[in-house]
């Protein structure tokens, strides 16, 4: 251990001074310890169980968290029921969505340096909280409407707070989830498919949520049929689901080995000239780290001292590396312009999906003419479709991710060159790019098909618009998170995932609001229905016209978005150019 004096003398910056090894060494002893010695077989076995659990509480975090793509299995019932005007409904859709995305930077961030425990109990609290507050509303709006006492917009405000908990939580649940598989299993030749394994099961939670719930929570109506989804029951059945399962990943969410991942990007990022020292690792220099000064004790004083001023100092320092790597890896990050293309493109694909799963319903509902005998499908049906096609569409294009797409030999950020040379596979190789651009062109077949009409009073077809639809929203929400670690690393996936991960808030508003505006002028330009008052009228929409405009706005942006990540990989200083695997 180098003196003062020495310490002191030292003019470069630590990080760019000394090799891996020497860098190794002298920053921390005890991670130093860790990463140089073989890990115990006794070792190995208890991180492997805790790697275990963590995955499993992972997958049920983002089975719970995906409850929240429901929203148009009783949305339509809003409408019926509290009669909510679209522009409401929308509204709770919105305000939902961005509650979901709007704070994921922040949740992101705090999931990379506390860990994804404390915000699997933050989304317990927030998720069982909301949906037990919606329950009441329901009620209280139903019966309000029943006995025309009070107005429906009575209970719209308090909705939204209800729905505003409801998206933060879902949005901490579902960080902690895909955080966790993304850290604990950053190696390996399948890490592509274990980092879509929870976000597969959030789009699997659609399929059994919604089927659970129209089978055994379901209205009984006159005849003693089956009839839509008991929402109060629903909401309650949530609230004590979400809870459970926050509560759980409180203790069973978490990092293994976390001290071995950062001092490994550490010495990743410093052998390839990335980092060029920071102030943190000079002033703990300064002050000659690991020495102690010990005066007017006994020995046994001395020792236990010496011993307790080590283990603080070596966990502060822990903990100010792990901090200084991430700020620098975030503002590497925010400083890539292909970054900023990536967000993009992925704010016009996903945009459209998240309006689409939301108004399923009420599109479902304009196929078909009251006036007509025919029924429109089951809004169950199609949410399940669409989850079960996105559940397979996520697994497959993760599989084929791994097993076709060069992969890095690291699992922290590339820089290009020989650092981020590829694993040796065979001969055919696809790009994660091209997989995206094909999932996207699969997304907007589906948007084209709705938006053409050949759908319109021909429900039983709506089966290809949910199917396309699914798949190529499954596949880009699947590929965006993997393609984040294989570019910019693991250790601070939280937050870079989280950046991206915004940019869905302000698509699912604009194309909420475009939607909703194109069906009210659609319902108040429509031919009345017979026995209908102008009133209801006003409220709902059928034919064409409701949507057609909004779906093929929508074709347009998946088009442009899909151009926008081929621009990022192609382009001038792209991923292509910098030698950067993807």
């Amino acid at each position: 251990m180098p003196d003062d004096e020495s310490t002191e003398s030292s003019g470069a910056p630590l990080l760019r001074s000394l090799s891996p090894t020497a860098l190794s060494s002298t920053l921390s002893s005890a991670a130093s310890s860790i990463s140089d010695a073989s890990p115990s077989p006794t070792r190995r076995r208890r991180a492997l169980a805790l790697r275990s659990v963590a995955f499993v509480a992972a997958l049920a975090a983002a089975l719970g968290a995906g409850s929240i793509a429901v929203f148009s299995l009783y949305g339509h019932l809003f409408q019926s029921r509290l009669h909510y005007t679209q522009f409401q409904i929308n509204g709770i859709a919105s305000t939902m969505n961005i509650a979901m995305y709007l704070p994921v930077p922040v949740v992101g961030w705090m999931c990379d340096r506390f860990g994804p425990g404390p915000l699997s109990f933050v989304a317990a609290v927030l998720t069982g909280g909301g949906y037990s507050l919606a329950a009441a509303l329901y009620r209280k709006g139903v019966q309000d409407v029943e006995a025309i006492a009070a107005s429906p917009d009575a209970t719209f405000i308090p909705m939204l707070l209800a729905f505003g908990a409801i998206g933060v939580g879902t949005a901490c649940l579902y960080l902690a989830s895909i955080t966790t598989c993304a850290k604990n299993f950053g190696k390996g030749k399948y890490r592509g498919l274990m980092l879509v394994a929870p976000i597969a099961a959030f789009g699997l939670s659609g399929l059994v949520i919604s089927q659970g719930a129209s089978r055994l929570l379901y209205e009984t109506q006159p005849d003693g049929t089956k009839g839509d989804v008991n929402v109060f029951h629903f909401f309650l059945f949530l609230a004590i689901l979400l809870t459970t399962v926050g509560i759980v990943g409180t203790f069973a969410l978490r990092i293994v080995d976390e001290a071995d991942l950062i001092d490994e990007a550490v010495e990743e990022l410093e052998r390839s000239g990335l980092l060029e020292g920071s102030e943190v690792f000079r002033r703990r220099a300064d002050r000659g780290y690991g020495t102690v000064t010990v005066s007017n004790t006994t020995e046994g004083e001395d020792e236990d001292q010496l011993g307790f001023s080590r283990d603080n100092q070596d966990d502060m320092y822990a903990k100010l590396k792990k901090a200084w790597l991430l700020n620098a890896e975030t503002r590497a990050f925010l400083a890539d312009p292909t970054m900023w293309l990536f967000a993009l493109s992925f704010w016009l694909i996903i945009g459209p999906g998240e309006s689409f799963i939301n108004n399923l319903g009420t599109v479902i509902g304009t196929l078909t003419s009251p006036s007509t005998s025919s029924h429109p499908p089951s809004v169950a049906t199609h949410v399940s479709i669409m989850a079960t096609v996105s559940t397979v569409a996520r697994i497959v294009v993760a599989s084929l991710s791994d097993l076709l797409s060069p992969t890095p030999e690291s699992q922290h950020v590339q820089v290009g060159g020989p650092h981020s040379l590829p694993v040796l596979r065979q001969k055919l190789q696809v790009s994660r790019v091209v997989l995206y651009f094909i999932a996207a062109l699969i997304f907007s077949g589906g948007s084209l098909v709705l938006a053409s009409g050949v759908v319109q009073e021909h429900a039983n077809r709506f089966w290809i618009v949910s199917g396309l639809i699914g798949a190529g929203y499954g596949a880009v929400f699947s590929l965006t998170p993997i393609i984040i670690t294989m570019i910019w690393g693991v250790e601070n996936f939280g937050t870079n995932f989280g950046i991206i991960a915004l940019t869905p808030a302000f698509g699912s508003v604009i194309w909420g609001l475009i939607y909703s505006a194109v069906y009210q002028a659609g319902a108040h330009n429509s031919d009345p229905i017979a026995g209908e008052g102008s009133s209801v009228d006003d409220i709902f929409c059928y034919g064409k016209q409701c949507y057609a405009p909004t779906f093929w706005a929508m074709t347009v942006s998946i088009w442009i978005g899909a151009s926008l990540i081929i621009l990022a990989w192609k382009g001038k200083n792209g991923w292509s150019s910098r030698g950067i695997v993807i």
